[in-house]
């Protein structure tokens, strides 16, 4: 497929992905090699904080891939427009819904702001013992997020959306969806405005990740009830709870207000990366930081320069494809945002079938559970949001985006 492109950067972006995106012969080969694991699932880097100064616009891909299938680069992408106004559906249709098997995400305009609210639900899969479609809850919960999202309206400068509140709302929503009747997920939600202020609500063992230029700057740790059950939302019908209740057990339930929520400074250059619990229990921080890191120095995004690697003052050379046209019949968009949420998506996919190698899952069996013999990666379904954060062209922001 021809690609879409508009300068000589955007066409080493393109070269770059050609080189490291699996083709249709070889969708199962791995995009990196991984770097020795470290000793910790969470490696924290800090880098220097600084207050944002200027307007950023926010640039953000998801890429995803249901477990019993294969990843397909071509197809399992989601590009965001960001000058998109034209609200979506508020409830997507089955036969709509990214193939991303049990996991769902969102990414919307706030109101009439420029302000992005992006965010994972990864479907809890013990449901289908009883029957339920996890996917249901997780597609309709992030759906109905977005157009919250997109219908919000905002009274004044101190009434921002707040991450949190999202979540109660799309978990009200999808409460009261008749469609509904049980399921539940985990949910990671964002909320990113101009002025550099990123705030984010996580519940379970989705989490982010939050790089900036060599370093990992932040990172969410998981929540989880015990090993392998995370915080959940879910929908329990009276019948299951009374029954439950009867021979003396009970059921997971856990609410928005439970979410950990932490507040952030964005800078130009910044990545944030949202993922599923199909990304952390394969890819350890340091594995995405290494494939942030080469996808962007050889892409010439990121520089180096005196004091450090810089970014380039310019980045929509890189995330806006020609003419604004994110979708196109018979092309390739490639943008930094989706090149860098095909690798990670790809990376993990390899991971999870890779038996020779233990990933995050595996050494947390070890801890748990040393007499058990698990190896390797754990197949399921993969999410990966990506946002790349770039600000206004002027000569003050390389310096601002030097370590």
């Amino acid at each position: 497929m021809a690609a879409t492109l508009s300068s000589s950067s955007s066409r080493r972006l393109l070269h770059l992905a050609k080189l490291h995106l699996p083709t249709r012969s070889r969708l199962g080969a791995p995009i990196l090699t991984p770097p020795p694991p470290p000793p910790s699932r969470h490696t924290h880097t800090r880098s220097l904080s600084t207050q944002p100064t200027r307007k950023l616009t926010y640039h953000v891909a998801a890429s995803f891939s249901a477990k019993n299938k294969k990843f397909d680069p071509f197809s399992d992408v989601f590009h965001f427009n960001p000058y998109n106004r034209i609200q979506t559906e508020k409830k997507t249709p089955k036969s709509k819904r990214p193939a991303s098997g049990q996991d769902a995400f969102f990414v919307s305009r706030v109101g009439d702001t420029n302000s992005v609210a992006f965010g994972v639900a990864d479907g809890v899969g013990g449901w289908e013992e009883s029957g339920v479609d996890p996917a249901d809850f997780a597609h309709s919960f992030c759906d109905y997020m977005a157009s919250a999202a997109y219908g919000h309206k905002s009274t004044g400068t101190d009434d921002p959306l707040a991450p949190r509140a999202l979540m109660q709302r799309g978990y009200d929503d999808v409460s009261k969806d008749r469609s509904i009747y049980a399921g539940g997920s985990t949910a990671i939600v964002a909320v990113a405005s101009e002025d550099g202020k990123l705030d984010i609500a996580n519940l379970g063992d989705s989490g982010f990740v939050h790089l900036r230029l060599n370093a990992v700057h932040t990172y969410s740790e998981p929540q989880t009830h015990a090993f392998n059950t995370p915080y959940q939302l879910s929908i329990i019908p009276a019948s299951m709870l009374a029954r439950a209740a009867m021979y003396g057990g009970g059921q997971l339930c856990d609410y928005p207000k439970d979410a950990d929520v932490t507040q952030h400074n964005v800078k130009h250059g910044d990545i944030i990366v949202l993922a599923s619990d199909g990304v952390w229990d394969n890819l350890f921080n340091q594995d995405i930081l290494q494939i942030a890191s080469n996808l962007m120095t050889r892409a010439e995004a990121w520089k180096p320069g005196d004091g450090g690697i810089r970014v380039v003052d310019d980045l929509r050379l890189f995330t806006q494809p020609e003419n604004d046209s994110y979708e196109g019949e018979g092309r390739r968009v490639v943008t930094l945002q989706s090149a860098l949420a095909i690798e990670i998506a790809a990376a993990a996919k390899a991971a999870s079938v890779n038996q020779q190698r233990d990933g995050p899952f595996a050494k947390e069996v070890h801890k748990y559970y040393p007499q058990e013999n698990w190896h390797g990666g754990k197949v399921d379904d993969i999410c990966v949001v990506v946002l790349v954060a770039a600000g206004n062209n002027n000569k003050a922001s390389e310096a601002q985006s030097k370590i």
